[in-house]
C-alpha cells in the first residue's frame, strides 16, 4: 500500500486528514504499524484532552515492543476510535481506514508535516 496521496504526514509516523471544519483525524502509517508488529493493546487520548504537536498523547503496545503515541498536531481531542481500542488489530490490518485512532480540532498546525511523496522519502518505503 503507498501513502495516500490526500494526508500529511508526521517524522513521528503518523498520518493527519486535511481539516473537516477545524478537525482532523489522526492515525500512525503503514511503515509504523509494520514496524510495531501485531498490536495487541491501544492507549488514546480521550475526548476533551488537549495534545500538544510532537509531545505523546498515547501508546500502542506490540508482541514486539511497547510504543508512544505523538500528536502531530496541538488541539482539542473530539473524538477516540473505540473500535481500534476493543480490536488493535486495525491498526495493523487498515492503517489508514478503520483503524485511524483520535480527532482533534486543531488550534494549532505545525508547519513541518511532509506530503505522501516527501514521507516516502523520509521513511523509505
Amino acid at each position: 500500500m503507498s501513502n495516500p496521496q490526500q494526508l500529511r504526514y508526521s517524522k513521528e509516523h503518523e498520518w493527519l486528514s486535511a481539516l473537516d471544519d477545524g478537525v482532523a483525524t489522526i492515525g500512525i502509517t503503514e511503515y509504523a504499524a509494520n514496524a510495531l508488529g501485531d498490536v495487541v493493546y491501544a492507549q488514546l487520548p480521550e475526548v476533551g484532552d488537549t495534545v500538544t504537536a510532537g509531545e505523546t498523547c498515547g501508546e500502542l503496545e506490540s508482541t514486539k515492543s511497547v510504543s508512544d503515541l505523538y500528536s502531530p498536531v496541538t488541539g482539542e481531542v473530539t473524538a477516540a476510535n473505540q473500535d481500534v481500542v476493543d480490536d488493535p488489530s486495525l491498526v495493523n490490518t487498515a492503517p489508514f481506514e478503520g483503524g485511524w485512532l483520535f480527532k482533534v480540532r486543531v488550534a494549532q498546525e505545525p508547519d513541518d508535516l511532509l506530503s505522501a511523496d516527501a514521507y516516502t522519502e523520509f521513511s523509505g518505503n
